[in-house]
C-alpha cells in the first residue's frame, strides 16, 4: 500500500548560512516564498532537407529570483549579511539557502537547496510600536543553481 503524502505550500523552514559570517544566518520565519524555479532555453534548429521537423537540444538553465515575504527574526543576520555586501572587500560574500517543505507532521517531504545566493533587496515594513521582533517585509535573493532532493 503507497504513503500518501500531503504537502502544504504554508508549511516551510528557511535556513540560510553565509560562510564567514554565520553557519544559520537565518533564525526567521516567512509566511510567502516564492521563486523555486528553473527554465531552460532549448536550442532548436531544422535538419537540412526535412522541413516538417525540427531538432531541439538542451539549452542554458536560468533560475529566478527568491522572494521572501512577510518575515520575523529575533536577531538582525539578515541585515549584517546584506550590510557586509556594500563593503568592497566583502562584494562576494555568497550564501547557501534551504528551502524544506514539510509535511502536516513537521518532517521533511522536499528540499530545494540553492546555491550561491546574493541578497538584492532588503525591505522593512512599516514601523508599529505594538509589535515584538524584528519583522522583515521582503527579501529578494538571487542564486547561480538549484539542486532539489526528493523524500526517500
Amino acid at each position: 500500500m503507497a504513503v500518501e503524502r500531503v504537502f502544504t505550500a504554508f508549511n516551510f523552514l528557511v535556513e540560510i548560512s553565509v560562510e564567514g559570517l554565520a553557519d544559520q544566518l537565518c533564525q526567521a520565519a516567512f509566511s510567502e516564498c516564492d521563486g523555486l524555479e528553473m527554465s531552460m532555453e532549448p536550442k532548436s534548429f531544422q535538419q537540412g532537407g526535412l522541413n516538417t521537423e525540427q531538432i531541439h537540444l538542451a539549452g542554458p538553465i536560468s533560475y529566478a529570483e527568491l522572494t521572501l515575504k512577510r518575515g520575523m527574526s529575533q536577531d538582525f543576520g539578515l541585515w549584517r549579511w546584506f550590510t557586509e555586501l556594500m563593503k568592497t572587500d566583502r562584494r562576494g560574500l555568497r550564501g547557501q539557502a534551504t528551502i524544506v517543505m514539510l509535511d502536516g507532521h513537521k518532517q521533511a517531504q522536499i528540499t530545494f537547496k540553492l546555491k550561491d545566493c546574493l541578497p538584492i533587496k532588503l525591505r522593512a515594513p512599516a514601523l508599529n510600536a505594538a509589535e515584538g521582533g524584528l519583522a522583515i517585509e521582503e527579501m529578494q535573493l538571487v542564486y547561480a543553481a538549484l539542486e532539489v532532493e526528493f523524500p526517500t
